[in-house]
């Protein structure tokens, strides 16, 4: 893990973003005003349950879903864009700069294609490595991940999961990007594999300079690789901090449930604090004021018509509970 200045400016700002599926009463409200920044250089980690919103406000950062409201400011160049403004066709220069490595490495693969062809369709979108250096870049991009050219000449089908993962990690790759969305890259592997992407990720990172959203539900990995936090419960932020004031001193109370919840190795050790009881609210139908006050064990009436703001607590931590300390 490094550690990022934290008087850098921000490569990506995200502020006040919503994504709502649907209209009328049925309509699901997936993120709801969701604020943070992202730096140059750093690993950033994104944390919650299932449902939570993870998934979705990574595939808004990289327009493979359009969001229903907010900024995307990106540092591109010399200046700051507004992703979430952009027509596809302003978009296009910038793909390049954002890449996204999928949670299932086998279905974001086309199986009639071979791995030059896959990693060569990248290329060419983008006019990279044309003529006799495209085999070359394509075996560049093959040993940058483990693997060897001559698995170039292979089909998805006949790799393992952890070697899809790894091409996968290649092709986003190819463009030379500056910013990676990591959405669950590990969730879809053997755990026997998860340690070997883990490393390999991490001396991308600091071989090519990478900035990452790592987005996983597994904390032990995010406490490892990540420099900074951002907790999401319901869509919304509830915690932001340097990883390691995050794991050592949680202010939220579900961070503090989220965190208590990873298994303990002792089966004679005992939880300090209880699990969460109940289940995720309907995005549907949210509760009114702070979301998390249905399974909250320090919610009280107020908290029904209480704000979500984000209040700081630390030096670069901020949390969302008005009685957490």
């Amino acid at each position: 893990m490094t550690q990022t200045p934290a008087s850098a400016a921000p490569l990506l700002r995200i502020q006040n973003l919503s994504k709502q599926f649907g209209v009328g009463p049925g309509a699901v409200r997936a993120v709801q005003n969701v604020s943070f920044d992202i730096l140059p250089g750093e690993t950033l980690g994104l944390v919650g349950e299932s449902g939570s919103g993870k998934s979705t406000i990574g595939r808004m950062l990289t327009r493979l879903i359009e969001p229903t409201d907010g900024s995307l400011l990106y540092r591109y160049e010399t200046r700051e864009v507004d992703l979430a403004r952009l027509s596809q066709g302003a978009l296009r220069p910038l793909r390049a700069d954002i890449q996204i490595i999928f949670q299932d490495p086998y279905a974001s693969l086309n199986p009639r294609m071979r791995i030059r062809d896959v990693l060569g369709e990248a290329l060419s979108t983008h006019g990279l490595a044309p003529g006799a250096a495209r085999q070359k870049r394509i075996d560049e991009l093959l040993e940058q991940v483990g693997l060897r050219p001559e698995h170039a000449e292979r089909f998805p089908h006949e790799f393992s999961g952890g070697q899809r993962q790894r091409i996968g990690i290649a092709r986003a790759l190819a463009v030379e990007p500056r910013f990676i969305v990591a959405d669950e890259p590990l969730s879809a592997l053997d755990v026997s594999i998860q340690a070997q992407v883990v490393n390999l990720l991490g001396e991308l990172k600091e071989r090519l300079n990478l900035t990452l959203l790592f987005i996983s539900h597994d904390l032990d990995v995010v406490e490892y690789l990540c420099d900074r936090v951002v907790v999401l419960y319901l869509g919304r932020v509830i915690e932001v901090a340097p990883t390691e004031a995050l794991y050592a001193r949680p202010r939220h109370p579900y961070t503090q449930a989220l965190l208590a919840a990873a298994p303990i190795p002792d089966p004679a050790q005992r939880r300090e604090i209880p699990l969460l009881s109940g289940d995720l609210p309907s995005p549907k139908n949210p509760p009114s004021g702070c979301v998390f006050r249905t399974r909250c064990p320090l919610a009280e009436s107020r908290c029904a018509q209480a704000d979500m703001q984000l209040r700081v607590v630390g030096e670069g931590h901020l949390q969302a509970c008005w009685k957490a300390q």
